[in-house]
């Protein structure tokens, strides 16, 4: 794990304070890697308790890492207190660079990046980590669509290195420029994205995994014999199912509905066992049941 100033130059010099509106598992573990190249984050949620409850499981992350020697004690006591929880996105006034991380629905991040460009200081840049919503149609929710702009983590956002950075039809040269030199000096190697349902990464994965998902349903295997199959067969680290629980099976079922709504086509069509699951709410490793139990 890298110390509290790794991944190139200390962001104090460059955005002081970055927002992070989320604090689940993507929201938090953005929350983390900003803080480990030096910014003042303020991690919003919800309300206050949320939002420390969020910082509580970067801390427990944190403490194993320190557990195994791999993050001194005093730098992972510099790097928590560099996240400061908050309830309102009235505090969100004083960053730089704000980043979202809520659920995948359109609606709530449209509203969101209304609400947070009402707040934000002039030249502040929106950023979402959506996984598939379109940043041109978050980008006309603002007054401010020429800083608006794609940043989309993988998890786990610490030990993931890929950032997809994905323009907005209005996103300004200054947004993309200074959104690739954070994604660098957060640690991560970011690739640019066109803004089209899904992206680079989902627009392969999620078929496959709804592929996984079909396969299970037409019961050409047990969900261990799939995932077997797929880690031996493809040299895939994680089965499609267990990375579906991994990922949260209303995550994959959002973007999926999303490629299939705007692209048209029937090979992004959801399988009907995944909507059964999320409507039992199994939704993977969060909720402890998904195809496997946890």
């Amino acid at each position: 794990m890298p110390g509290p100033h790794a991944g190139g130059a200390d962001l104090r010099s460059e955005f002081k304070t970055i927002g992070v509106i989320g604090a689940g598992q993507m929201g938090g573990g953005i929350a983390q890697v900003a803080a480990q190249a030096g910014a003042q984050v303020v991690l919003v949620d919800m309300s206050v308790e949320h939002a420390e409850r969020g910082k509580a499981k970067v801390a427990a992350g944190l403490a194993k890492l320190v557990e195994r020697g791999k993050l001194s004690a005093d730098g992972c006591e510099a790097l928590l207190a560099r996240i400061q929880p908050a309830g309102t996105l009235g505090d969100l006034a004083r960053a730089d660079y704000i980043v979202e991380a809520s659920t995948e629905d359109q609606t709530l991040k449209q509203r969101l990046f209304r609400q947070v460009d009402e707040v934000a200081r002039p030249g502040a840049i929106l950023a979402s980590n959506t996984s598939s919503i379109s940043i041109t149609l978050l980008g006309a929710a603002t007054r401010r669509p020429d800083k608006v702009i794609g940043l989309h983590f993988m998890n786990p956002v610490p030990q993931m290195k890929l950032v997809e950075v994905i323009r907005g039809l209005a996103t300004d040269d200054a947004t993309f420029d200074a959104t690739m030199g954070l994604a660098r000096r957060l640690g991560k190697d970011p690739v640019t994205c066109r803004d089209i349902p899904g992206f680079i990464v989902n627009r392969i994965l999620l078929p496959s995994i709804n592929e996984g998902i079909y396969a299970l349903y037409e019961g050409l295997g047990t969900a261990e014999d799939i995932d077997h199959a797929a880690k031996l067969g493809l040299n895939h680290p994680m089965g499609p199912l267990e990375l579906a629980d991994l990922i949260g099976l209303d995550t994959c079922l959002a973007i999926l509905e999303v490629m299939h709504r705007e692209l048209g086509e029937d090979k992004y069509r959801p399988c009907p066992l995944l909507r059964q699951y999320v409507a039992a709410g199994w939704l993977g490793r969060k909720t402890g049941r998904g195809f496997y139990r946890y």
